[in-house]
């Protein structure tokens, strides 16, 4: 049992990355800035589905999978014309099982999705929200599988607990795709189609790149990491860290400190300049966390150059007026929904999927800050950012 809840815990945890805005804590909440988020919808209408064609690709993903999986870019994937044709004589139906769906990661993700499968001729069922509970997910997957399914797109609150339910799924010959992280003993190929994800590895490098650049390549730097066991947040630091040593030897880490939960970015970086009164940057390990740093270092007076991963729009108003968060490395939920409609059609059709796929990191800089949120979310920058961004 206590390894369930601490499980759940970390989860929980992790949840709350604002990627892209993943956090409740990384928007103000206003009605106009929900709705630069929940509009996006464009997937063609007519040719191939492909994600966004204007994303970067030329450029090789970083990251691995959840079992140490190489990485294929969503990039890469397609449904033609023909397919979709194929699929939709199917009639088919699909069900979203979110861990929380009441974020901006998980909206431009859930938007991403519809729109997919709307193109395919897929019906869209049910949409749930586990409220970050386990015991909640496990109780939509039986719901969900009552209304009978062909797909289930989901991302597990607890790998362990949620498994025995994402398994009866799969027994049901449900085509499972995944979010992020797949449930434990399940295997892909088998019990289910994929997992699709941000290139975290890549967006910690994307990090590391505009400290060092705003740096001229030396300084003294504090990292503000995720004190949990859990692969997405570790290879984001992993990327920092290891960019800085290969690549900027003039850069030194002197100062780590450790967060545990999302609101405790202020106090850790308010620690490490007191002891570190010398820093020259500090990478925070998402937005939220990164919220606070930015308020550290304010407090503090200093000129410190701050970098991080995911688009949330308090970051974003701060890289827009070139403020104290000089960038950062985003995910692309709604391109990320895109992939993993993809994924399921193929399966759909009987083609042999990879087990990991990944989407493309994106540098967000006040150079590119508008198009950037556009490129994220599928829709325009809130007035607060183009405000800023003047």
């Amino acid at each position: 049992m206590k390894k369930v809840l601490s499980a759940f815990i970390m989860i929980l945890i992790i949840s709350s990355l604002a990627l892209m805005g993943c956090s409740q804590g990384s928007s103000s909440g206003t009605k106009e800035e929900e709705d630069s988020v929940k509009t996006g919808n464009d997937v063609s209408a007519t040719g191939p589905i492909t994600i966004n064609p204007d994303l970067p690709g030329d450029q090789e993903i970083k990251s691995k999978g959840p079992h140490g999986e190489e990485a294929v870019s969503a990039k890469t994937l397609q449904l033609t014309e023909d397919e979709i044709a194929k699929i939709k004589e199917g009639k088919y139906t699909a069900a979203l099982v979110m861990h929380y769906a009441g974020n901006d990661w998980a909206t431009a993700q859930i938007n991403g999705l519809k729109a997919t499968f709307e193109r395919m001729g897929i019906n869209v069922v049910a949409v749930t929200d586990a409220q970050f509970k386990a015991e909640k997910q496990v109780s939509d997957i039986e719901t969900v599988l009552a209304k009978k399914p062909d797909i289930i797109v989901s991302i597990p609150v607890d790998p362990v607990s949620t498994a025995d339910a994402y398994k009866k799924a799969a027994a049901a010959g449900v085509k499972l795709v995944f979010m992020d992280n797949a449930p434990s003993g399940l295997v892909a190929g088998k019990d289910y189609v994929s997992v699709v994800s941000a290139d975290n590895y890549g967006n910690g490098i994307q990090a590391a790149d505009i400290m060092a650049e705003k740096l001229n390549k030396k300084g003294k730097i504090g990292v503000v990491f995720h004190d949990a066991d859990f692969f997405v947040t570790k290879q984001r630091t992993d990327a920092f860290e290891a960019t800085l040593k290969e690549k900027y030897p003039d850069m030194k880490i002197v100062a780590r400190g450790g967060i545990t939960d999302p609101n405790q970015g202020e106090k850790v970086a308010s620690g490490m300049l007191t002891k570190n009164p010398d820093l020259d940057g500090i990478f925070a390990v998402w937005d939220v966390p990164a919220e606070g740093v930015l308020s550290a270092v304010r407090t503090s007076g200093k000129d410190i150059v701050v970098t991080t991963i995911d688009l949330g729009t308090n970051v974003a108003v701060e890289i827009a007026q070139d403020g104290i968060i000089k960038g950062l490395g985003a995910q692309l939920p709604f391109d990320q929904g895109i992939a993993e409609a993809i994924l399921a059609g193929h399966a759909l059709l009987g083609k042999e999927t990879p087990p990991y796929v990944a989407v493309p990191a994106l540098k967000v800089t006040s150079e590119n800050i508008l198009d950037a949120w556009k490129l994220v979310y599928h829709s325009e920058a809130p007035d607060s950012i183009k405000g800023a961004a003047k």
